[in-house]
């Protein structure tokens, strides 16, 4: 709303500084200070309304050192997430931009499914709350939605074959990328570690017949349902210990960040040879409002814990972290970017199939790790959360580090 001002400021009156909100950059960083504000500042009047409507979390005694003495902790923290996240975004962003609408939707989707969940789990003491069905459709309905919007929407393009020429040009006088080449329609998305590293999902059904390119959103849209469901779930696994999934998923944001604002910059994406994917610039200013909520809710959610952020968090900062990938066409680094949330899973995977295969053969379950998600496994063994999340941080920023040098490592 405030860029639409300045704008009109600008435009009208020339008025002094109006000019700014035209820079990506400096509305970024507005975005990033507001929503640590809001989550800091506005983030224990939260906590405190959460207590006095009793939404405190209820802790199994699994046997696990500390965890008795959190319950009674306010759940449903991802509320601060989602409202310093959304109050920047509807302030500096461009609302009319396809991209910065997909992530709002998204954000209210999965917030609405995770408060129903944490809702039905606390008020309604369901302790199963929204039954998993129910999640994995609302899951699918964001995917398919999302699916739909990316492969039919006219302002989803990419830009390609841009010649060095072209390049110097643009350098040279400052002209308007729209002058050049044309933007076009596009399944296409990025493999990691290959020169020739852009897989056209169109491909899967051309060699057949090339008059099926048409229906390429067949394989498409499956594979935005798979991300958006896997990622989503992912985050919601690794949310056990005091704040290992907002430390660990800003991380993965801001890599997320980079490669929006580099693939939506012509010169840069030319210069570290990456899909240059129009008007997707404009998500860095949600991403810098998602960052800046994260970490000032980590001002709360770290050890020991004054709030949860619930499935309200965890599904939402899953769903967003997926999105941004696919609208980025990185969705293929998804294992190695989001790798914590992907070894949380598969230790589930592992330690319920393992148990339910010796079960069978031999009559009694037998487990792989003491516990699942991983981060339960070493507190059984005795390490305490503080070093197992500063040590999962470290090894999410050692992923973080490696996703960025695919860039360039082909």
């Amino acid at each position: 709303m405030l860029y639409y001002l300045f704008d009109y400021l600008e435009q009208n009156f020339q008025f002094p500084g109006a000019s700014l909100f035209g820079f990506l950059s400096f509305r970024a960083a507005l975005a990033i200070l507001v929503s640590l504000l809001i989550s800091v500042t506005y983030g224990k009047r939260i906590i405190v309304f959460l207590q006095k409507k009793q939404m405190g979390e209820s802790i199994r005694d699994l046997g696990l050192q500390g965890q008795t003495e959190k319950a009674g902790t306010p759940t449903m923290g991802g509320i601060i997430i989602i409202l310093a996240t959304l109050i920047p975004v509807l302030l500096f962003a461009k609302l009319e931009n396809i991209y910065i609408i997909l992530l709002v939707v998204t954000t209210l989707w999965m917030g609405a499914i995770g408060f129903t969940d944490d809702y039905l789990k606390i008020k309604k003491k369901n302790k199963d709350g929204l039954a998993g069905k129910f999640k994995v459709i609302g899951q699918v309905g964001l995917g398919i939605f999302v699916g739909l919007v990316m492969y039919f929407h006219k302002d989803i393009t990419i830009k390609e074959e841009k010649s060095p020429e072209v390049i110097a040009q643009i350098r040279a006088t400052g002209s308007n990328e729209s002058e050049f080449k044309p933007e076009t329609k596009s399944t296409k998305t990025t493999i990691p570690f290959l020169k020739n590293n852009e897989f056209e999902y169109a491909k899967l059904l051309e060699w057949i017949n090339p008059g099926l390119k048409k229906y390429a959103w067949l394989f498409f849209i499956p594979v935005v349902i798979v991300i958006v469901t896997a990622v989503s779930n992912g985050a919601n696994l690794t949310d056990g210990i005091d704040g290992l999934a907002a430390g660990t998923s800003a991380i993965m944001v801001v890599v997320l960040g980079a490669f929006a604002w580099i693939s939506g910059n012509i010169i840069f994406s030319d210069y570290l040879n990456v899909m240059y994917i129009p008007h997707t610039g404009e998500m860095t200013i949600f991403i810098a409002a998602f960052t800046g909520a994260l970490v000032g809710f980590l001002w709360y959610n770290t050890y020991p814990a004054q709030v949860f952020m619930g499935d309200t968090g965890s599904l939402t900062i899953g769903g967003i972290i997926a999105v941004i990938a696919i609208a980025v066409r990185k969705e293929l680094l998804i294992p190695l970017l989001c790798g914590v949330f992907f070894v949380e899973t598969l230790s589930v995977i592992i330690q319920v199939s393992y148990f339910k295969y010796t079960k069978k053969k031999f009559g009694e379950g037998k487990r792989v790790f003491l516990m699942s998600p991983l981060h339960h496994h070493y507190q059984k063994k005795g390490i305490h959360e503080s070093k197992i999340v500063a040590r999962f941080w470290i090894v999410g920023i050692l992923l973080a580090i490696l996703t960025v040098v695919t860039l360039k490592l082909r």
